[in-house]
């Protein structure tokens, strides 16, 4: 336990000291956001979002590739010195998801600097083709999860334990892309998606001391601590976001540290915040293409307290206290398992 917790103070003192600069290397970059009207996945403007939003114009985002790096070397020296009995599938599984899906990311933040001069360019490419491509990306790691790591079970309490074969591969691969994009309309505020991913990965580390996985635990302390000294700049008023890069990458790590765990099931309940983020962004999508209107008042949820007259740091906060709550719950249905 004193490596894990040493490992996590090294990432954040790391992130502290390269954080400043890299954001001073953003402003050089002009990686920000610039002035121009943001659409939904019908290409139709949004202008409560921008309503709410139009005083973060000029904040440099890209802060998830600071992240990528720093935890990435620290993970490979951490396993090297610590002499950990790390198994290569896990490792390449953790840094593959880690890695791919931040340079979607990534690409994405770049198209929206490429693009910045055109009408509704705001995401750098369409929803159905990020989709496919986020998909691709996760049978990879869904792939390796069960035919090299032999995981092919869910619990369900109540029921017990199910064997679904073959079938565990497409469910994988939909929690990874879930929480991909769950993290991605989860930081629509500022520290909101941060914090909740510090508490979903405080519940997971207990979980992985608990079943001795000291590779996957350290991942996850190197994870906390620099996500930890990001938040640190990220909360309210924000000097940098995560960007595409980081919560695409962030959410899908967390999809992928909750099927290593053996608790599948646990991380819809730890993540319970991010589910009814895009739970209701998705019946919003679902109601305007089916039903030609509009079931909820606004999508995502948490733009519904900024419209009843919320302050951001106010929806945030409870945000996290629900997630707080969350955590709580998943640990003791996993623990009850």
């Amino acid at each position: 336990m004193s490596q894990i917790l040493g490992i996590s103070l090294l990432s954040i003192i790391i992130t502290f000291i390269l954080i400043i600069p890299f954001i001073d290397f953003l402003y050089k970059l002009k990686l920000r956001r610039q002035h121009q009207q943001t659409v939904d996945v019908f290409n139709k403007p949004t202008p409560l979002f921008d309503k709410f939003n139009a005083w973060k114009v000029g904040t440099p985002f890209g802060g998830g590739l600071l992240i990528i790096f720093i935890v990435s070397i620290l993970f490979l020296w951490s396993l090297a010195i610590f002499s950990v009995n790390f198994n290569f599938w896990q490792t390449f599984t953790i840094l593959f998801t880690l890695i791919s899906f931040g340079a979607l990311g990534l690409y994405d933040d770049a198209k929206k600097l490429v693009n910045s001069s055109e009408k509704y360019s705001f995401f750098g490419m369409r929803l159905r083709h990020k989709l496919i491509i986020q998909w691709i990306l996760a049978l990879v790691p869904a792939v390796i999860l069960y035919y090299q790591l032999g995981y092919n079970i869910l619990f369900i309490r109540g029921i017990g334990t199910i064997d679904i074969g073959l079938l565990y591969i497409p469910f994988a691969a939909f929690v990874i892309v879930s929480f991909a994009n769950a993290f991605n309309i989860a930081d629509g505020l500022d520290g909101l998606a941060s914090g909740l991913l510090l508490i979903c990965l405080a519940a997971f580390l207990a979980i992985s001391y608990s079943i001795v996985d000291q590779g996957l635990g350290i991942f996850i302390a190197i994870l906390i601590g620099s996500v930890g000294a990001f938040l640190y700049f990220n909360i309210y008023k924000a000097r940098i976001w995560l960007g595409d890069v980081g919560s695409m990458s962030l959410g899908a790590s967390l999809g992928i540290i909750g099927l290593l765990t053996g608790k599948p099931l646990a991380i819809a309940i730890i993540g319970g915040v991010f589910v009814i983020e895009i739970g209701s962004s998705l019946i919003q999508i679902v109601s305007k293409k089916f039903f030609n209107k509009k079931i909820l008042p606004v999508a995502p949820f948490h733009l519904y307290f900024l419209k009843r007259g919320w302050d951001e740091p106010k929806v945030v906060m409870r945000g996290w206290l629900l997630g707080v709550f969350f955590a709580v719950l998943g640990l003791f249905l996993a623990f009850s398992q």
